[in-house]
């Protein structure tokens, strides 16, 4: 009898520690309530609000861990902690659009009175039990759902486009979720960034090691971000492919087919070494590498979890022989590609003469139209060289008397200007609004020709300006610049 009271009374004890645990964490969730723009890449010059919400988590040093796309293009944020009705103005302190990361503050300390912040536990293993909280959509207090780890690798992080380790749960996660911590054991195993729609419960996760890796970044005050060693490589699952490049039985690699201009590996590998592995690890002829016993991920894993500017080791095979070199990691995706990743909290480059409307080519203006979609896409699989660092295309044409018979021209990729090529939009910019030719001439790469009558263009700018109701003939960046 004795027994059983005592057994009883433990697991009352037990109950209760674990109810008590469980508040203290549900004191740790936070709604954020983000107002933002909405910005317009086919005009600019515009734009518009919205609101939204999402979740996060205050964890050590009086911030609130989230989403980068919960905050994404802001202009007002608040905060409101479980159990409480009372909203609270934050501010965005570090972000990583990369990693769809950030770091909220908030001034006022008696937002975080009698909090006790979450702490970061250990990478999951498969089907361990998590238990994923948020403010999602459907109703405006707590939500718990509770699933397990299904697998983690890299996975496509919606909001950059880049790829990285994820974690994948089948725990219910939806619209609002973003930016809520998952737990294990009490403890953060990862961040809700995305789930996969038309799908039955797969969510995923920005895993604890991207937001370590995050946090310690922005200990120096600035997001440095994720290396990319800058390199385009193929598997060397062929058996006809490995005696080509005198791979052996027990040697696995992949085959470097090029190398960016601007990598630091540009001089130091070359097109047909054979990556062999990184700091140590063996990287497998399918282009993965064992980040656990028996559990393989894309091989840059292992530049990933490094900071920027350190430097990780390379075993190669050249020509047959076997040879080690440094990468240093100087250089993020945005440095190395013709088309960068998608862009947030700035507005649209543009530059507006005599009613034609000129723009760097961005994966935004990709996504915001399907025209000459096909084409332009192109240049988003491309690597930058010394000559074409950046694409130009004319946006569209604001029609007019001196532009008849163009005004339906847009999302034209301009070659030249008057003749010449150019690197990057700063260079097209600044040759066409110093000009001083009677014409400009735009051609693309078929040799198809734009005329545009410089006298004609500068004489009625202000007037065709002022009919499309357009305060400026140039975005704030490139006002700035000419101050």
């Amino acid at each position: 009898m004795i027994k059983i009271i005592l057994t009883v009374l433990l697991s009352t004890l037990s109950l209760t520690a674990s109810l008590q645990q469980e508040d203290i964490t549900k004191q740790a969730i936070v709604k954020i309530y983000t107002v933002s723009k909405v910005l317009n890449y086919q005009e600019p010059w515009n734009s518009s609000t919205r609101s939204s919400t999402g979740s996060g988590a205050i964890i050590s040093g009086h911030s609130i861990l989230t989403n980068a796309h919960v905050v994404e293009n802001h202009t007002f944020i608040e905060v409101e902690r479980y159990g409480q009705r009372k909203r609270y103005i934050a501010k965005v302190k570090f972000v990583s659009h990369q990693a769809d990361l950030a770091l909220l503050e908030v001034k006022d300390e008696a937002f975080f009175k009698g909090v006790t912040p979450l702490q970061f536990g250990k990478l999951p293993n498969i089907e361990q039990k998590i238990v994923v909280y948020g403010y999602p959509m459907g109703g405006s207090t707590l939500s718990a759902t509770i699933g397990v780890v299904s697998r983690i690798e890299h996975h496509r992080y919606a909001h950059s486009g880049e790829s990285f380790l994820a974690i994948q749960v089948d725990a219910a996660v939806n619209p609002g979720n973003s930016g809520g911590p998952a737990l294990s054991n009490g403890k953060i195993i990862g961040v809700v960034m995305q789930v996969i729609r038309r799908s039955q419960n797969i969510g995923y996760l920005v895993p604890v090691m991207m937001v370590k890796h995050f946090l310690e970044d922005v200990k120096d005050g600035k997001c440095d971000g994720f290396a990319d060693l800058g390199l385009t490589t193929q598997n060397m699952e062929n058996p006809a492919l490995r005696h080509y490049y005198h791979l052996d039985e027990n040697e696995t690699g992949k085959l470097i087919a090029e190398i960016v201009y601007n990598s630091s590996l540009n001089g130091v590998a070359r097109k047909g070494d054979i990556l062999t592995a990184i700091d140590g690890h063996k990287i497998e002829n399918d282009g993965t590498i064992a980040f656990r016993p028996h559990e393989y991920t894309d091989f840059n894993y292992y530049v990933d979890r490094d900071q920027m500017f350190q430097t990780v080791k390379l075993d190669i095979v050249r020509q047959g022989k076997k040879m080690q070199i440094d990468a240093n990691l100087t250089h993020t995706a945005d440095d190395i590609l013709l088309v960068k990743t998608t862009r947030y909290d700035v507005m649209p480059t543009y530059y507006i003469y005599g009613g034609y409307v000129f723009s760097p080519l961005t994966r935004n203006l990709l996504l915001s139209t399907n025209r000459n979609r096909l084409a332009l896409s192109y240049f988003a699989t491309q690597w930058p060289t010394k000559k074409k660092k950046e694409v130009v295309v004319l946006l569209k044409v604001l029609a007019s008397d001196i532009s008849r018979g163009n005004n339906n021209v847009g999302m034209w990729p301009i070659e030249k200007l008057n003749g010449e090529t150019f690197d990057s939009f700063q260079t097209f910019f600044e040759r066409l609004s110093t000009d001083q030719g009677k014409y400009i001439i735009l051609e693309d790469k078929d040799g198809v020709r734009m005329v545009i009558d410089r006298e004609d263009a500068q004489k009625k700018q202000a007037d065709i300006l002022q009919k499309y109701n357009i305060e400026y003939d140039r975005s704030i960046d490139l006002r700035n610049e000419t101050k």
